[in-house]
């Protein structure tokens, strides 16, 4: 094979160069990549027997965009767009073999080749958006040419990719190709000769007629978010322009939203989920073999947890109290795969064989051949630790016991077991099925190989797990309370619930404290607050505006009252509530002052960072970034902001 660089090779092959990048794990356009690049495209131009170039990647990504050692660093020659010029304008045909992955750059480079052809499993995506930029070298001027404003609007807009079927349907591939190589090497040597399709030279196909209601849409979802407006805005001139202008403004957008706040805080979170896989001390710890999984407690949580169980491949064991009621938790389970079914998010085929997976039993001896355990009962010690402790004479002795506690001691549940050393947290988030975050919770006894098992698996479950250590509320309850606390501080001082939330939501988080408070069930806190009473420091500031509402009845949207009132489900500000606050204000003799929303977004972040500050000072987190994970997926932290720890490091420095 011929070196055009350190991992890019080529080899002839019947008149056809195959230029093969192979710069693991994702084949990155590193300096080296663009360099051996332009080297191939000049050997092949001054060789005579080449009469076309076919580009490929080795293993199974094409290009997978960027090189992440590069991000912060000097650009360094060849530019990317100097190589995508070089592709689009070169003599020779270039085609795409497209064998994986072809992201962000790597499918740019793509849309230059003059024919494209991909492998059957082959994801394409713009996903530049995700790290608060747009694409960079013609991505959002090459596409509309080839599939229209509307299409083009949608990959780039939401970053989301598609496969291999879905890109030749809408213009961006082809053909799909089981014998890829091959193929590329055909349709190289047939275009040979002819004129070529240079996609940055095609006429963009006229707009649909609700071109502006399909990008308001689109942008809906990225609230508070540059790079999709701007991403919206590139594609749709692009009509209006030359491929020269598009591409010298898409540039001068790119470079501009590369030094922003918004893009700093997402290679943050990039970053940090590349961080939090990382687990030092179970360097080379195996996990145990996971094929099923059993849950105790099929409701909201229970049944979330057993459809990404089956989704992801693992035969499911729900265990209910009575036949009658597993009856009822086998329906709840098999009604949210039959949505996932009709909402196309599921294959009749997978659906059938979720479905043939699944069992629900109204005995907890149905689970002696499960591997993993997952509790999702009522949030009761008394309760669980009885659940563990009948666990323990039906599990084999290997078996896995997974609690899914929000603010209990698992180490005290695992003590009650005959083997605490099996036993660990899996905290998800409601509803499973959908919520990406779980906290996987090291207990003071849980083997190396228990908590590597407890990460496989919610990789698996398609989740981000985020270890922590044991505290109440670990990470993000924890913090969460802490907010709430704020939030509660805030009204004594002079604040409404409806300025709180005006002044969060303004700030990105997807809904205010007080209207998530209301969603949740101000029930369940107010219980909580009245076991911790006896121990609660008296020296310490208290609010007691909450345990008034719901001394009142008032416990959330599920009564029609709470911090608001609710008719027919539609949240309103109600005289009642203030009338509340300003009584508990009197009572405790607080002068009041008028709040701007800068202070309130202020004071609850630093809040939330001087907890964060705690939970790494006991060792409960490991890292700043795991904090920020937690908040951004299980509490709707706007991941544009990179978090709380992040602001807190920003405004330091």
């Amino acid at each position: 094979m011929q070196r055009f660089s350190t991992h890019v090779g080529g080899l002839a092959d019947d008149g056809v160069l195959v230029v093969t990048i192979d710069n693991p794990p994702v084949n990155a356009l590193s300096q080296d990549v663009r360099a051996g690049l332009m080297a191939a495209l000049a050997s092949a131009q001054d060789d005579p027997a080449i009469a076309g170039v076919v580009v490929t990647g080795a293993g199974k990504t094409f290009i997978g965009g960027a090189d992440i050692k590069e991000f912060g660093k000097p650009p360094a020659e060849p530019l990317l767009p100097t190589v995508i010029d070089a592709i689009e304008a070169f003599e020779k045909p270039v085609v795409a073999a497209i064998n994986g992955a072809a992201l962000g750059g790597g499918l740019e480079v793509a849309l230059a080749c003059h024919y494209r052809v991909a492998a059957a499993g082959a994801k394409l995506g713009l996903p530049e958006v995700k790290l608060g930029l747009v694409p960079g070298a013609g991505g959002t001027q090459r596409l509309p040419r080839l599939i229209g404003l509307a299409a083009a609007l949608d990959m780039i807009v939401t970053g989301k990719p598609v496969d291999a079927a879905a890109a030749q349907a809408n213009g961006t591939i082809d053909a799909v190709s089981e014998t890829l190589v091959a193929d590329a090497i055909t349709a190289a040597k047939r275009l040979a000769g002819t004129p070529l399709r240079r996609t940055g030279q095609l006429p963009v196909p006229p707009a649909v007629d609700d071109l502006d209601g399909i990008a308001s849409k689109l942008l809906a979802r990225s609230r508070g978010q540059t790079a999709p407006a701007e991403a919206a805005r590139l594609v749709r001139q692009t009509a209006e322009r030359t491929l020269a202008e598009g591409l010298a403004d898409e540039r001068e957008t790119f470079l501009r939203l590369r030094d922003s706040e918004q893009a700093a805080a997402l290679r943050h979170v990039f970053f940090a989920e590349r961080d939090a896989a990382k687990i030092p001390a179970l360097e080379g710890i195996q996990p145990r073999a996971v094929n099923t999984i059993g849950i105790v407690g099929t409701g909201l949580m229970g049944s979330g947890i057993a459809v990404a169980a089956l989704t992801a491949g693992y035969t499911v064991i729900g265990i209910e109290q009575t036949d009658e009621a597993a009856e009822k938790g086998r329906k709840r389970i098999t009604g949210l795969l039959d949505r996932n079914l009709a909402s196309g998010r599921m294959t009749p085929s997978a659906h059938a064989q979720a479905v043939s997976r699944l069992t629900v039993a109204g005995t907890p001896t149905a689970l002696a051949g499960a591997d993993l355990v997952i509790e999702a009962v009522f949030d009761d010690l008394d309760v669980k630790t009885a659940l563990f402790r009948t666990l323990d004479g039906i599990v084999r002795p290997d078996a896995i016991l997974a609690t899914n506690t929000s603010y209990l001691d698992p180490d005290t549940i695992a003590a009650a077991t005959a083997h605490p050393s099996r036993v660990l947290g899996l905290h998800f988030f409601s509803p499973a099925n959908i919520m990406r975050l779980v906290e996987v919770v090291d207990c003071a006894a849980t083997a190396p190989d228990v908590l590597a098992t407890g990460l496989a698996v919610a990789k698996r479950l398609g989740k981000l797990p985020i270890v922590c250590g044991v505290c109440e509320g670990f990470i993000g309850n924890r913090i969460f309370s802490r907010y709430r606390r704020e939030a509660e501080f805030l009204i004594e001082d002079g604040a409404l619930p409806q300025d709180v939330d005006r002044a969060m939501e303004g700030f990105g988080m997807a809904m205010g404290p007080f209207a998530v408070f209301d969603l949740a069930g101000l029930e369940i806190a107010w219980a909580r607050r009245k076991r911790q009473a006896a121990t609660r420091d008296p020296a310490a500031r208290y609010v007691d505006i909450a345990d008034r509402l719901c001394e009142a009845g008032r416990f959330g949207q599920k009564s029609g009252l709470g911090w608001y009132r609710y008719n027919e489900g539609r949240k309103q500000v109600d005289p009642e509530v203030e009338t509340m606050i300003r009584d508990s204000r009197a009572a405790k003799g607080i002068l009041t002052r008028e709040i701007a929303d800068t202070e309130i977004v202020s004071r609850i972040l630093e809040a939330m960072a001087d907890e964060g500050c705690a939970l790494i000072a006991e060792g409960i987190a490991r890292s700043t970034g795991d904090i920020d994970l937690v908040m951004i997926n299980g509490y709707g932290f706007p991941a544009h902001r990179g978090g709380p720890m992040f602001l807190a490091d920003r405004r330091k420095a």
